[in-house]
């Protein structure tokens, strides 16, 4: 047995319907609302990141009129680290590019590192200097230029210390450890499999060959004479004959004056002012900093999302 629905009661299910609807209609546009606020945010916080990144990264170079270039070398050369080949011999074809550019001064704090990351700076001195005739470019040296530091600075036209500063280290070292007393005190057997006989040579859990350590000698031999050749080359007859110049011992500033690894004492901003003649330092040292970093991110993150942001857009809504 059925009953039909009384007008009032008709009414009041038209009326929730309706009720349900427009809560629905509400959600979907608070919803949206969100969405285009958070998108809008993010644009804002991109360009202006993209704003500060032009404004830091140009804006200063064409305003800055005659100047002498700066670019520093700082820490260990390394692939790895700030003083890598690629980011160094940026800031220098910058610098020499700069029309502004008066001379360039390579300012070395290093205790050294990789020979080839060196070698690779120390060539594109050389090609740019040839580019570059009238563009003078001199080292100067704050607190240590040593080992592959001074390999680099071996192709300025002049090299300037203070006379505190550490100089040379022209040599070529190996670093390893030997634990084979040790294992056998402890009961420990090292299980080394290889393809090739010298495979594992220098193996610090394994006793030294003789055979091998001779051949790595003959290895850092020959790239000690790379090292004395590139010296020889960049420095010429200003050097001195002493038997302890190639030795990787180290000097004062002053001791190196006078054996020909140095040829003046002063500081980056002596060589602008009294020798570049110049009021102005500009800095070309590529660093990535934090907006190099956020930008970098930013741009990964952007080939994610973009495909969703735009399919967001363009799909069918009903307000």
């Amino acid at each position: 047995m059925t009953q039909e629905s009384s007008p009032a009661n008709a009414s009041w299910e038209r009326d929730l319907i309706n009720r349900l609807s427009f809560a629905a209609l509400d959600e979907q546009r608070r919803t949206r609302r969100w969405g285009v606020f958070f998108k809008s945010l993010f644009f804002i916080y991109l360009f202006s990141l993209l704003g500060m990144y032009l404004w830091n990264n140009f804006a200063s170079f064409h305003l800055a009129g005659k100047h002498t270039a700066l670019v520093e070398i700082k820490g260990v050369i390394s692939d790895g680290t700030d003083a890598n080949a690629n980011d160094i011999i940026a800031g220098l074809r910058a610098a020499f590019e700069d029309s502004g550019t008066v001379g360039v001064v390579l300012r070395i704090n290093s205790p050294g590192g990789s020979p080839v990351q060196s070698a690779y700076i120390n060539d594109e001195i050389w090609r740019l200097r040839a580019k570059y005739p009238k563009t003078p470019l001199y080292a100067v040296v704050s607190d240590i230029c040593a080992s592959g530091g001074y390999y680099i600075a071996a192709a300025a036209q002049k090299i300037y210390a203070d006379k505190g500063s550490i100089v040379g280290s022209i040599g070529v070292r190996m670093d390893s450890f030997g634990l084979v007393d040790a294992m056998q005190r402890l009961g420990i057997e090292r299980r080394l499999l290889t393809a090739g006989e010298h495979k594992g040579f220098l193996d610090p859990f394994l006793p030294e060959r003789p055979e091998e350590v001779s051949y790595m000698k003959g290895l850092l031999a020959e790239i000690h004479k790379q090292f004395v050749a590139v010296v020889k080359k960049g420095r010429g007859n200003r050097l001195k004959e002493d038997p302890a110049l190639f030795s990787g011992l180290v000097w004062t500033g002053e001791q190196a004056k006078v054996l020909g690894l140095v040829d003046e004492l002063g500081s980056s901003d002596l060589v602008a002012r009294e020798v570049f003649k110049t009021e102005t330092i500009e800095d070309y040292t590529h660093r990535t900093d934090f907006l190099d970093r956020a930008l970098e991110h930013i741009g990964t993150t952007l080939a994610h999302i973009f495909p969703q942001i735009f399919a967001d857009l363009a799909r069918p809504r009903m307000m």
